[in-house]
């Protein structure tokens, strides 16, 4: 993964991936931009690197740390609380864009949705969501469509009982950006009870810091706040 994109195309070119849940099915609109208080300027940042400790411990919700979040790479739900990401997830919750926030922003400064309420994308789905699996909206237009003879595929005949795990993404953002490429696959082959014991925590933190060693000073630009703490 290219370590030198600035803040916002970060956050533009990780996939807009959101797993399903609960929501209406309706073309919803994001979330609105949020009135927050003129931030505190960023202090001078003297080095070149930095100790993401306090961003993998500062708390997302009362109890939960953003290590709690990522780790293990669930979908999380307590049915006691209000449903909607990080309690699991509706259909229109900006995943991406708010797990992006808590890895990178100081949330005593700044709200868990301020990259969310940006103005980059359009206000909403362009079609309906449907409330049924797979969730999507009907395709735009009248895309061509392959003959319905066709016969040069191959497909898989392979009874269910041959698939023992598929694409982890409960966290969405884990596996696109916290993951190294080397160890992506082996990660995908993972289980949850991996993570729970540690295997990948290492290379989490070592991605994490070289993308805040690298995105710093973009921050500092916006005047963002960032969690972690220069060394």
């Amino acid at each position: 993964m290219m370590r030198s994109l600035p803040l916002l195309a970060l956050a533009l070119t990780l996939p807009a991936l959101s797993a399903c849940g609960g929501g209406d099915g309706g073309a919803g609109p994001r979330p609105a931009p949020v009135a927050t208080a003129t931030p505190t300027p960023s202090p001078t940042i003297t080095g070149t690197s930095f100790d993401v400790t306090r961003c993998l411990n500062q708390q997302v919700a009362l109890g939960t740390s953003v290590t709690n979040l990522i780790i293990p790479d669930t979908v999380k739900l307590d049915v006691t609380k209000p449903n909607g990401f990080p309690n699991g997830r509706q259909l229109n919750d900006p995943v991406i864009d708010i797990t992006l926030a808590v890895l990178f922003l100081d949330l005593t400064k700044h709200p868990a949705n301020l990259l969310a309420s940006l103005p980059l994308d359009p206000p909403g789905n362009e079609e309906t969501l449907r409330s049924t699996f797979p969730y999507l909206g009907v395709p735009n237009g009248n895309p061509p469509m392959p003959p319905a003879n066709g016969t040069n595929f191959n497909f898989r005949t392979d009874p269910p009982s041959a698939y023992t795990s598929v694409d982890r993404m409960g966290m969405p953002a884990v596996a696109t950006a916290l993951i190294s490429s080397s160890q992506k696959n082996p990660y995908n082959d993972s289980k949850p009870s991996d993570d729970t014991a540690g295997k990948f925590t290492s290379d989490i933190r070592s991605t994490l810091t070289g993308l805040t060693n690298s995105l710093a000073d973009d921050f500092q630009r916006l005047s963002l706040n960032m969690c972690a703490t220069p060394i």
